[in-house]
């Protein structure tokens, strides 16, 4: 889908904004996915640490990125205000461990886009990130694991699911292992699933 695609009209770039807690390897993914796509900007990234790699990742690739103290980025009116400052047309979570404010949600209907890393709606809500989720997942003696992505609603991981993928989880695996066979499904499946949602929500 990347640049091949003219504007209908007069149409401006759809202008993401990408929230991210950690390392960004998942936003980066994203950002060099849409690089050359002339329909989309991304405006910003957001995150809750000043010292998450992300913001080292932004620099590198010239996107502007910023952290909020907790006190912002849960005041619903706060936030939304400032994202509509920006010009954002639509927002992604890539490792982001915030809860979204129901304002921003009433704001961006349908516009809000969040991975897990398992495959909901088994080891979801709270707590529930990074390793924690792969552990869990390896206690329960799952077969098998996988990524869910999903619109984001009032309630962790509980939002209407757009795409899953699966993998097995082996006998023998640690949380490690599980982790790298997520990662993969994440930087195959997200960006190109965002595109889609893209397209839809925006009449490309």
């Amino acid at each position: 889908m990347q640049g091949k695609t003219q504007f209908k009209g007069n149409m401006k770039p759809v202008r993401l904004a990408i929230l991210a807690s950690g390392s960004g390897s998942n936003a980066e993914n994203i950002i060099q996915f849409f690089s050359s796509e002339i329909r989309v900007k991304i405006g910003i990234i957001i995150s809750n640490k000043t010292e998450a790699q992300v913001h080292q990742r932004a620099e590198r690739l010239g996107i502007p990125s910023v952290t909020l103290t907790r006190e912002t980025l849960t005041d619903g009116f706060a936030l939304t205000q400032m994202l509509k400052n920006e010009g954002i047309d639509f927002i992604i979570l890539a490792g982001y461990l915030v809860k979204i404010p129901a304002e921003l949600i009433s704001a961006f209907p349908n516009r809000i886009v969040n991975i897990h890393p398992a495959l909901l709606p088994k080891f979801g809500g709270k707590g529930m990130y990074g390793n924690h989720v792969h552990q869990a997942v390896i206690d329960a003696k799952e077969q098998e694991s996988g990524i869910t992505i999903h619109l984001v609603n009032k309630n962790y991981d509980e939002g209407s699911i757009v795409f899953q993928a699966k993998c097995p989880v082996l006998p023998g695996d640690s949380a490690d292992d599980v982790a790298a066979k997520v990662h993969g499904l994440e930087y195959r499946h997200y960006p190109e699933v965002i595109g889609q949602l893209l397209q839809k929500e925006f009449n490309w």
